[in-house]
């Protein structure tokens, strides 16, 4: 269906693609991986006819394949309205009909004409699609959670996960036959993300998925692209991410193994070497330098002989470090996050007592008693809209109360997470950033942002020209320059790419203090949380794991 062919591009002297070559093939599911910035946006935007390559090739098979493309931000116009952008992305049946109809009399008077031919079996085909489509207009909305937005409201007024559904909508209902997923999980619930992989096991087409969300790609894909950030190429391997990382983890064993016996076999052949040239010497009041002509001649002849052994081990050495040359497996730069500089609070961290939360007078989380004790790990899960963040920014002190109270332990130090990084100064840089946090050098700042993968002019550019996934990162280094114990993380880990995710897990792992964390993603809250608080029906459930 989809064959890229030889894609390269560049930013400027920044080399991004080089000679990327795959294909799709219909009914195929492939996840496209790599870290934040080596150029999985930029490729799906050539793909999707967006960006143009600075060389290479895309082929479509048929080249009217009908593609759905679902970027990571929605743009639209100042007075674009939810319903004007879903008619847009639907065919329209009626108009269908009447170019089947209008072909279908052409093709009477012309039944031998291949080309009208084609053209009314095309039109058929949307047409049937586009029937079959439109009964799936009202599930599509109401699994992602759209069903009751008015038709009329603004694009412009909509949050960014509310725009991330949309976007996703229109991707589904505009019938395609490929599709080209961008960060699809971000900002869906749990029901969500399961309503969208059914989806996607029963959808005819191809899709090529780039995703951040590991349980997500192992019940999605069958095969992975990595986009390495140093080649600035892609490597296939079969099977799930849990697949791939297991194919990577075994190569770079061997590779370890195989770089380490090279090592050892270069230093063995490198003593021999200066072994041989030792004895090759000569030295002054030895044989070879006695007045004995036959001794002299000897000695000099084995030294000779010496020698030559000498320069065949280090031609096989050179031959070793050349051709044969095993490169040390590198590690990439990965984030560095460390909590444990955190001061220790009091036994007792939170407490909810008769507790409702809801905007404007409207409840969304009535009379909640709850605890939180030091040290527990609360993943609080629950539908898009069920006051998660209400809830959240409520105990943060952002959104008073509607009844009742939130208390705080002593010594507890709330180090809060927003969803969307609003509590960020969009007009500060990281360094600005930082500095306003803790009491640091410019030189521990520039040092502490390195560790958050922030580095050379970068610490200087304003967090509104930031990307999401840096913002996020500026977002941690943020909650560890304050010293926090209390974590309220917000979809903490939504813009982080995969090795980031995992070394966020592993700082939380070793945090000694307390964290409430909203999240969608299972994979992190199987291995992060010791008990889940589930919003169901205007309450709150508690499970300890």
């Amino acid at each position: 269906m989809l064959t890229a062919n030889r894609l390269s591009k560049s930013f400027g002297v920044e080399m991004i693609l080089d000679a990327v070559t795959f294909s799709l093939n219909p009914g195929e599911r492939i996840g496209l991986v790599g870290p934040n910035g080596c150029g999985k946006t930029t490729l799906l935007r050539i793909l999707a006819g967006l960006d143009r390559p600075d060389s290479g090739s895309v082929h479509l098979t048929p080249s009217d394949l009908r593609m759905g493309y679902l970027p990571q931000g929605l743009d639209s116009r100042p007075d674009e309205t939810v319903g004007g952008f879903l008619a847009c992305v639907q065919d329209d049946v009626q108009v269908l009909a009447a170019q089947v109809e209008r072909l279908a009399e052409a093709l009477a008077r012309a039944p031998t004409q291949l080309d009208l031919q084609c053209e009314y079996d095309a039109a058929l085909t949307r047409l049937s699609a586009a029937w079959a489509n439109s009964g799936r207009t009202p599930e599509v909305m109401s699994a992602l959670g759209l069903e009751r937005w008015a038709l009329d409201i603004p694009i412009a007024s909509l949050s960014g996960g509310q725009k991330t559904r949309l976007a996703l909508a229109g991707v589904l209902l505009s019938n395609p036959q490929l599709v080209l997923l961008d960060e699809p999980t971000n900002h869906l619930d749990i029901g969500m993300l399961e309503w969208l992989e059914r989806w996607l096991a029963g959808f005819l087409g191809a899709a090529l998925i780039v995703s951040h969300d590991r349980t997500f790609l192992d019940r999605t894909v069958t095969r992975i692209l990595e986009l390495n950030p140093i080649t600035h190429t892609v490597r296939e391997y079969a099977g799930n991410y849990a697949g791939y990382m297991e194919q990577k983890q075994v190569e770079q064993e061997r590779q370890w193994r195989e770089y380490t016996a090279q090592q050892e076999e270069t230093a063995r052949l490198q003593n021999a070497a200066r072994h041989l040239r030792g004895l090759a010497r000569f030295k002054r009041g030895g044989k070879a330098d006695s007045g004995d002509k036959f001794a002299r001649g000897f000695f000099a002849n084995r030294g000779l002989g010496t020698m030559g052994r000498a320069k065949q081990i280090e031609r096989r050495i050179e031959h070793l470090l050349t051709d044969e040359k095993v490169d040390k497996p590198k590690s990439s730069w990965q984030l560095k996050v460390d909590f444990r500089g955190a001061q220790m609070s009091g036994r007792d961290v939170l407490a909810l007592e008769n507790l409702s939360v809801g905007y404007g007078g409207e409840a969304l989380l009535c009379e909640l008693n709850l605890q939180l004790r030091q040290g527990a790990r609360v993943a609080l899960i629950g539908p898009n809209g069920s006051g998660k963040t209400t809830l959240v920014r409520t105990i943060v002190g952002v959104l008073p109360p509607l009844a009742g109270q939130v208390r705080l332990g002593a010594n507890v130090r709330i180090g809060y997470m927003a969803q969307e990084q609003e509590s960020l100064d969009l007009a500060l840089d990281a360094f600005a950033t930082i500095r306003g946090l803790a009491p640091m050098s410019d030189t521990d700042v520039r040092a502490f942002l390195h560790f958050f993968l922030f580095a050379g002019d970068a610490v200087f550019v304003p967090v509104g020209s930031l990307s999401f996934g840096e913002r996020a990162r500026l977002s941690l280094a943020s909650l560890v320059a304050r010293g926090s114990n209390f974590l309220l993380l917000d979809e903490p880990i939504n813009h982080l790419d995969i090795p980031s995710r995992t070394r966020f897990e592993q700082a939380l792992a070793a945090f000694e203090g307390t964290v409430l964390a909203v999240a969608h993603d299972r994979y992190f809250i199987e291995r992060f949380a010791t008990e889940v608080w589930e919003i169901k029906s205007g309450a709150i459930q508690r499970q300890v794991r």
